[in-house]
């Protein structure tokens, strides 16, 4: 097993580069699955546990004596951080039925900002100045971007609706949705950095996945939602959803976090709205209002400034 002193045979941002890529295809994936009708709980459900069959044989043939080695605490802290997964894709894949992609990838990149905020209770690591700024900004920009869905701005003034249509707006659920999947996506981080130190990345990852399945299939099942039946294209899409944003998206997060900062990995999350909105712009023509544009810059330059001392 590699140690976190023991320098990786690619370097770790080419890494965190390729899983930018792959990850900035998942709510594109997830937005051409829904337009078949398949629910978000079946596509997050399905995403976890072919993402988790696909690892099986790997982790039976080479990994098997290390998983059955691992001590209780590495297998229980991997376990939450799956518990945490699931959560994060079940609030975050829903948040995509009610708000644009631009919004809610958006607002799920603020991980890193929970990941600064829950430091000092996890890994005892302070916050900064700097981290207090760059919170500041984040959590305002936050507050523009929900506002962007429901009001407008025009000739000088921001006009909204009133409190009680704005509380049942669609887009504010799923912006209130994806806000949940950016704190557990933190706490997922937060975890995966504490076990990756002792724990290769195979074992971990088959484990994490493998809990988030389970975890998806109960709530799927729990809710009613019919895991057969949709069109082929739905299947499709979903498979294209667990091999290229899950396997290669976020274990490349994981495999970083072996060798870099939980701030400096999250902080990678920032490409990945970026080029979904750029995908977004061109598949699905949506363009971002300037109050919302207003909103993103904030949110993006309060996380660089609140990670800026989690560089490796």
């Amino acid at each position: 097993m590699n140690t976190p002193s023991q320098k990786p045979s690619i370097p770790p941002v080419l890494g965190l580069a390729l899983g930018i890529l792959a990850a900035s295809t998942a709510s594109i994936f997830i937005r051409y699955a829904q337009s078949y009708q398949a629910p978000s709980l079946v596509i997050a459900t399905y995403r976890l546990v072919l993402a988790s069959l696909v690892l099986a044989p790997v982790v039976l043939v080479r990994y098997r004596q290390e998983l059955l080695s691992l001590r209780r605490r590495d297998l229980a802290l991997a376990m939450l951080a799956g518990i945490f997964l699931a959560l994060h894709f079940a609030t975050w894949i829903t948040s995509l039925e009610y708000t644009t992609v631009s919004s809610s990838v958006v607002l799920v990149a603020t991980a890193p900002l929970w990941v600064a905020i829950f430091s000092p209770l996890t890994i005892k690591e302070p916050i900064t100045r700097l981290m207090l700024v760059g919170m500041s900004l984040s959590l305002v920009g936050g507050i523009i971007v929900g506002l962007s869905d429901t009001c407008t701005w025009s000739g000088g003034h921001l006009a909204c609706p009133s409190f009680s249509e704005f509380l049942h707006g669609q887009a504010l659920l799923g912006d209130l949705l994806a806000l949940v999947g950016a704190i557990t996506a933190g706490a997922y981080l937060l975890v995966g950095r504490r076990v990756r130190t002792s724990m290769s990345l195979i074992p971990y990852i088959f484990v994490v996945y493998g809990m988030a399945a389970v975890v998806l299939v109960g709530l799927m099942l729990g809710t009613g939602e019919e895991p057969w039946g949709y069109p082929t294209m739905a299947y499709f899409w979903i498979i294209l959803l667990a091999l290229v944003p899950q396997l290669l998206g976020h274990t490349s997060f994981n495999w970083a976090l072996r060798y870099l900062s939980a701030a400096f990995v999250s902080i990678s999350l920032l490409g990945e709205p970026i080029g979904s909105s750029i995908l977004a712009y061109f598949l699905f023509r949506e363009t971002p209002t300037m109050l919302k544009l207003f909103g993103a810059i904030l949110i993006l330059v309060g996380i660089y400034i609140a990670s800026r001392e989690g560089n490796a």
